[in-house]
C-alpha cells in the first residue's frame, strides 16, 4: 500500500486554497500564524473547493480536455494496482494536468491578492460600512487605526497627529507631531512611528490653566526631519485625524 501518493494528491489538491487564503489577509505578522488549526484548515479546504470549482467549470467549458473525478478519487485509494493506472492515466494528459495545476495556482495567488486590494480601495472594509463585519481584515489592528482606513472613500483624513508621553531621564514629556510611516515587528506588534515636525514639552507643563499661562512656550519643536518614536517606549499613545477644509466646502 503506497501512503505517501494519496498524501501527496491531498497536498496538491489543498495547496491553491493555503495560497489563495494567505493572499486575502491583510496580516500585520511576519512570523508564523498562530491562528487555529481548525479555521486555517477549513478556510483552505472553502478557498480550494471555490477556486477548483471555477476551474473544472472553465476547463470543460472552453477546451477539449474533460475532467475526470474518478481518476482524481483512484489517485486516493489504498490498492497499489489502481493507483498505478491511474498515475498511467494522467500521465497521458501531462500537459493538460500539468497547465491546469500552473493556472489555478497562479490564480490562488493573484485573485485574491486583487480582491483585497479592491475591498481596501473602495472602503468595503470600513466600520459602518454594509460589508464592514464580512470583509473587515481581522488581523490588521494597526492598519485601521494608523492610516485612517475607517473613513469613507474620498473623505480620508488629510493627517494624522500623533501625541505620545516618553519617560526622558525619569520625567515624562509629551511629544506631539504629524504621521509620516509606521512599521511593525515580525509578531505583529507596532515597533516605531516615524513623525514630522515634532515638539515636545514637559508633561507638568499642562494645559494654560489659572497656574500655567498660554505663553507659547510650553511646547518647544525638535530640530530634524524625521523623528523615530519607538512604541516600546511610549507610555500612552493618542491619535488624531485632520481632516483640511476644502475649497468646494467653504465655499
Amino acid at each position: 500500500m503506497n501512503v505517501a501518493l494519496p498524501a501527496l494528491v491531498v497536498f496538491v489538491l489543498l495547496l491553491p486554497g493555503f495560497i489563495a487564503r494567505s493572499r486575502i489577509k491583510r496580516a500585520e505578522r511576519l512570523s508564523l500564524d498562530y491562528s487555529p488549526f481548525g479555521q486555517v484548515v477549513t478556510e483552505a479546504v472553502v478557498w480550494a473547493a471555490g477556486l477548483h470549482l471555477v476551474w473544472v467549470a472553465a476547463t470543460n467549458a472552453f477546451t477539449t480536455w474533460q475532467f475526470r473525478p474518478d481518476i482524481a478519487l483512484t489517485l486516493l485509494s489504498s490498492d497499489t494496482s489502481v493507483q498505478t493506472k491511474a498515475l498511467h492515466a494522467v500521465a497521458a494528459q501531462a500537459p493538460s494536468v500539468t497547465l491546469y495545476l500552473a493556472t489555478l495556482l497562479a490564480a490562488a495567488y493573484l485573485v485574491p491578492s486583487a480582491l483585497r486590494r479592491f475591498i481596501s480601495w473602495r472602503r468595503l472594509d470600513r466600520l459602518g460600512s454594509p460589508w464592514g463585519a464580512w470583509l473587515r481584515f481581522s488581523g490588521a489592528p494597526w492598519y485601521y487605526l494608523l492610516s485612517g482606513a475607517d473613513f469613507p472613500r474620498g473623505r480620508s483624513p488629510d493627517l494624522i497627529a500623533i501625541s505620545a508621553i516618553v519617560s526622558v531621564a525619569g520625567k515624562p514629556y509629551l511629544y506631539s507631531g504629524i504621521l509620516d510611516d509606521y512599521y511593525l515587528d515580525q509578531d505583529g506588534r507596532l515597533d516605531r512611528l516615524i513623525l514630522e515636525q515634532v515638539m515636545r514639552r514637559p508633561l507638568d507643563r499642562d494645559k494654560p490653566g489659572a497656574e500655567t499661562p498660554d505663553d507659547g512656550s510650553r511646547f518647544y519643536p525638535i530640530d530634524g526631519d524625521y523623528f523615530v518614536l519607538r512604541y516600546s517606549e511610549a507610555i500612552t499613545l493618542n491619535v488624531e485625524y485632520i481632516l483640511l477644509a476644502r475649497a468646494d466646502d467653504v465655499s
